[in-house]
């Protein structure tokens, strides 16, 4: 029962990663007996379990699912939004306004127009209509200040580590408040500028090393160092 890679290796489509007792996992497919890569990126197992994490991924919307969005389009009735997915999102004025939807009166605009960012949920979603946007809940809605930044979304996992440790650690170490949408948009919002910078310096480094082992390491050293330049600073002023 052979393998034919090692453990975060590039692999491309078609390549053959395994043979005998083993299971198609993320991005592979199995033929006679045999499991292939279905898209360029790292490889993986999970027991008996072969996985492509792919390097470019884009995102497929699922119900309940975080996201940040920007606003294209203001409509008669609610506005559409890019969530970085294969199809845009809607967002029904029923759902922002507190009190009954009156297109003859209500102008849209007024509340959310064309370039604004939101978090919102995806409230429901299937192949045969476009995801419906919520944003009903705390912590949703319009984003009035922060940073923005994107990476690959198959990476937000990473951001956040097991149990959540990683994200944890950037928002103690920087005092920001950090959004992961899962479409890969995250809001960085701190009391300064250069709160935010480093918080954001520490996310660009997970993204780009998050094949890599001993990362965590390398992340509380980064932190630490940004931390002891700024109370040396702070001592020369």
């Amino acid at each position: 029962m052979p393998i034919f890679f090692e453990k975060k290796q590039l692999v491309t489509p078609g390549e053959l990663l395994a043979e005998g007792d083993y299971l198609p996992g993320e991005n592979t497919y199995a033929e006679a007996g045999k499991i292939y890569a279905l898209r360029i990126g790292l490889v993986d197992s999970d027991n008996k379990k072969i996985n492509v994490v792919a390097l470019r991924a884009f995102y497929m919307p699922k119900t309940g699912d975080i996201v940040i969005g920007t606003v294209v389009e203001v409509g008669f009735n609610g506005w559409t939004v890019d969530i970085k997915a294969p199809y845009t999102a809607i967002l029904r004025a029923s759902d922002v306004l507190s009190r009954p939807f009156k297109p003859q009166n209500d102008e849209l605009s007024a509340v959310l127009n064309t370039g604004d960012l939101i978090v919102a949920k995806i409230a429901s979603y299937d192949r045969a209509h476009d995801p419906q946007l919520t944003v009903g809940e705390p912590g949703l809605g319009k984003i009035t200040r922060g940073q923005i930044l994107h990476v690959t979304p198959t990476k937000i996992p990473r951001v956040i580590g097991r149990k959540g440790s990683m994200i944890s650690m950037i928002k103690q170490e920087t005092n920001c408040q950090i959004i992961l949408g899962l479409n890969g948009v995250i809001l960085v919002t701190g009391k300064t500028l250069e709160e935010e910078e480093i918080a954001i310096e520490a996310i660009k480094k997970i993204e780009a090393e998050s094949h890599t082992s001993g990362l965590t390491d390398r992340i509380t050293q980064l932190l630490k160092e940004k931390k002891q330049v700024k109370v040396e600073e702070n001592k020369v002023e």
